[in-house]
């Protein structure tokens, strides 16, 4: 266009100007993060060219010595360097060292009380180290608190250089593990959940190098994909059940166990391996009667393994129906005293239910093996296996075993950093459990977080804090927000409000199809988000995500024209999409739709609704999905 016509147009609509005299909102829609692709992550919000990211293996020989409450074995990592640089040394994660009482994590805990304390008199013992490449073997070793940094005498080669790290590992099981693991006293023994119980290679990624944040507590886990074998030595009379499949079954089961077996991966519905009767009676439960019994169990691509031992489980598994035809299965194992359909009796079902529908919804579960087990932990998850509280029953043990099983899609499959981010798991799970709570059992345990005036309260706190806090930093009374219900709110309204569930799930589907079994960083997730679903929502990451903003739409005035009705609405928040109902007087009614970019020049917008009709009502977001924080001015209505 002419510049002389461009200026007597714009004088022409010299009206138009009282809705742009504000400043413009440019900054709130500008780029948030660094969004340019290179060769190992493309803009598009995939995988890059040349992305690559290392491989960790091992293979662990472990015994659980019940006696001294003492785990000792040798492993041995085989550990492949994809990257394109060679490296000197590589770092592991010691995370027992958490419960040493000069740890970092110790020592910036408050109160015993307090969630992620722990005990503090445990610790690794590590022995005979042996790390070699193509060079000489080499047995220096750093040891910092969590972290431990294994030296070579010939640098690992880049693009495929392969090394072996050996060595012998002991440590006290804690009792109070953090929350994550430890010992559950019961009635006919001790239940022992062991996690963080292997020294763990650290990520070297393409954005950081090495990540090697300490283990305090709150934050968890960022670890390579690999190969597991291990095998688990007890006393004869012990169960044990861990992450993978069992692979010597005729050496640990009797005949009617593995008879049972055979049942339960053909039922949909829970079927005894061990019943409560015969619970801690080793005479029935176990194929010999004195010594010791090592059990083997392996996992494929998978970044961790864990396991549970005990003598009082109760033992139950049915199927899991996937697309594919292969076996999957679901089990439990839990004290006699929880056993019943009002408590533990039904963890198999939970389990079952919850690997079924996030495998239809989303990705098809990968592992042949989904196990619960009632721990002394309040939740947490594992590939394959969830510690959950042996306390829960009905729609709190749903609550968590669906969480926690959930959490296998996010990090587990969808492999994040959480000790940075942990509302890429956290959050990511909270969103998908909203709707298989919805679906299971046709609503029996009806999920209400979609009632956003729940939690308006916090979304006014003066002291709320960002997404976008580390969880070793944010407050402990944020953390629920922050990790799990902020983000979670987010995705709801991104599918729900913003772009609609078709779109939407196009773009998350492909987001974890991408990223199966890979590391992406917030930026590779906004940037997915973003192409799948053809449309730019720097507002919304910048504003909910990365910011502490909150949502406040108004609408301030309606006018009467002769065929046509002035609404003006104001936004004081985050910019936002105005869904609105109008119910005319004369009762009939419609929803419309004002498209975010009305924000673009100011925090005031008139819309001019096209009807002859009076106007008796509008309702901004009548389906009240939005935690607008002042509702007071989202309703008009005449008087």
């Amino acid at each position: 266009m002419r510049l002389k016509a461009f200026i007597l147009l714009s004088l022409c609509g010299f009206s138009v100007l009282a809705q742009e005299a504000a400043p413009n909102n440019q900054h709130l829609f500008d780029d948030v993060m660094y969004r340019r692709g290179n060769e190992y992550r493309a803009a598009s919000g995939v995988p890059g060219p040349k992305y690559w990211q290392n491989e960790a293996s091992y293979t662990i020989e472990a015994e659980l010595d019940d006696a001294t409450e003492t785990l000792r074995g040798t492993i041995t990592l085989t550990y492949y360097n994809n990257s394109p640089q060679e490296l000197k040394y590589i770092w592991m994660h010691l995370e027992q060292n958490r419960f040493m009482e000069n740890s970092r994590g110790t020592l910036t805990t408050p109160g015993a009380g307090e969630r992620f304390s722990g005990d503090s008199d445990g610790g690794f013992k590590i022995s005979n180290l042996i790390a070699k490449t193509k060079g000489e073997p080499s047995t220096k070793y750093l040891i910092n608190d969590t972290r431990m940094q294994v030296f070579f005498n010939e640098p690992l080669k880049a693009n495929g250089g392969r090394a072996r790290v050996s060595m012998n590992f002991e440590f006290k099981i804690p009792e109070r593990g953090v929350d994550r693991m430890g010992q559950l006293k019961t009635d006919k023994g001790t239940i022992y959940s062991i996690a963080q119980w292997y020294p763990k290679a650290a990520v070297y990624d393409d954005v950081n190098g090495w990540n090697v944040e300490p283990y305090l507590g709150a934050g968890e886990f960022y670890s390579e994909y690999g190969d597991f074998d291990y095998k688990i030595t007890v006393p004869y009379d012990y169960i044990v059940v861990g992450s993978g499949e069992l692979i010597n079954p005729k050496d640990v089961l009797t005949k009617t166990q593995r008879e049972r077996f055979e049942q339960a991966e053909k039922s949909d519905k829970s079927v005894y391996i061990i019943s409560p009767n015969e619970a801690a009676n080793a005479a029935v439960t176990r194929p010999v009667q004195s010594g010791k019994v090592t059990w083997q169990f392996r996992m494929k691509n998978t970044r961790d393994v864990a396991f549970a031992a005990s003598k009082a489980f109760v033992w139950d598994a049915a199927r899991i129906n996937l697309s594919k035809d292969k076996m999957c299965i679901a089990q439990s194992v839990y004290p006699a005293e929880i056993a019943g359909n009002d408590a533990w009796g039904r963890s198999t079902e939970y389990t079952k239910a919850s690997i079924e529908h996030y495998s239809k919804t989303w990705f098809e579960y990968p592992w042949t093996t989904a196990i619960n087990v009632a721990s002394n932990a309040g939740g947490m998850e594992y590939p394959g296996m969830s510690f959950c509280s042996a306390r829960s029953a009905g729609g709190d043990l749903w609550d968590v075993t669906d969480h926690e099983f959930g959490h296998n899609w996010f990090p587990m499959i969808v492999g994040t950093n959480e000790r940075r981010y942990p509302w890429m798991d956290e959050g990511l799970n909270t969103f998908i459990n909203y709707y298989s709570t919805n679906e299971f059992n046709n609503g029996e345990y009806k999920n209400d977080m979609m009632k956003s005036k729940n939690h308006v309260h916090w979304f006014k706190w003066k002291n709320r804090e960002s997404i976008a806090t580390y969880p070793d930093v944010v407050k402990s009374m944020n953390l629920a927000y922050t990790a799990y219900y902020k983000p979670a709110f987010g995705l709801m309204m991104l599918r729900e409000y913003i772009l609609g569930p078709e779109r939407f799930d196009n773009a998350f589907k492909a987001y974890i199809k991408n990223w199966a079994f890979k590391h992406p960083q917030p930026s590779d997730f906004f940037a997915a988000m973003e192409n799948g679903a053809g449309e730019n929502l720097n507002w919304m990451w910048k504003g909910w995500f990365t910011n502490n903003d909150n949502i406040d739409l108004g609408v301030t005035e309606v006018i009467d024209n002769n065929k046509s009705t002035t609404i003006t609405f104001v936004n004081k928040g985050i910019p936002m999409p105005i869904t609105f109902k109008v119910v005319y007087t004369d009762g009939s009614e419609e929803t419309k739709t004002l498209p975010v970019e009305v924000w673009y020049k100011g925090n005031k917008w008139k819309h001019e609704l096209q009807s002859a009709k009076k106007v008796r009502l509008i309702d901004i977001d009548p389906a009240r999905i939005l935690p607008d924080v002042d509702d007071s001015d989202n309703k008009w209505e005449r008087k």
